[in-house]
């Protein structure tokens, strides 16, 4: 089942198309991070303005270097001993569609601990657009059952794994580190 949920999704993901899918936090709109125009999709079906950039996610923190040009050696330790999901604002994003980095120039990633989206992104070997499942201005659903069937309807694909959970998720901690190591919170 999840070998299959996994095939179907990457399928998706390689034709440019979007999935609406389960992380570690909330329900998330995913899309190949590096491909413009299916980047520019989720911001339509999410009814957002492009200059909105884009939490990437990544299955492990050896491939930070690949998408970001300084990493303070502080990040890996951050990673390592985080107990809730973390997303980190590094600057300097490089190798990514040019509407997911921030106007500063700057990328949010997570390094995820979610097994579907870990083997998904194993099998992807890039990057993964996270963004919450909603339209533009309305509350985070905190359940697949509170996603609106818009988003539903707009998506490529919906993937079949966790529907059913009832799990407090919340969205992650935001922390932006700059490359001296400086770090501040944008979301605790």
């Amino acid at each position: 089942m999840l070998k299959t949920e996994i095939e179907k999704a990457l399928a998706v993901l390689k034709t440019g198309g979007v999935i609406l899918y389960p992380t570690d936090t909330v329900w998330g709109l995913g899309c190949d991070a590096t491909n413009a125009d299916a980047v520019e999709k989720i911001n339509q079906i999410k009814g957002r303005s492009s200059d909105k950039s884009f939490i990437i996610l990544l299955d492990n923190d050896s491939k930070l270097q690949s998408y970001v040009d300084e990493i303070p050696e502080v990040a890996y330790d951050l990673i390592e001993y985080a107990e809730n999901p973390l997303t980190i604002i590094f600057s300097g994003a490089k190798n990514l569609a040019k509407n997911v980095i921030s106007a500063d120039g700057s990328i949010g990633v997570r390094i995820v601990k979610h097994d579907f989206v870990q083997q998904l992104l194993q099998r992807f070997r890039k990057p993964i657009t996270s963004t919450s499942a909603n339209l533009s201005g309305q509350p985070t659903p905190q359940y697949f059952d509170e996603i609106d069937p818009e988003i539903k309807d707009a998506v490529d694909y919906i993937v079949d794994w966790e529907q059913e959970l009832r799990n407090n998720r919340k969205p992650s901690t935001i922390m932006k580190l700059s490359p001296s190591g400086q770090f501040s919170f944008i979301r605790k």
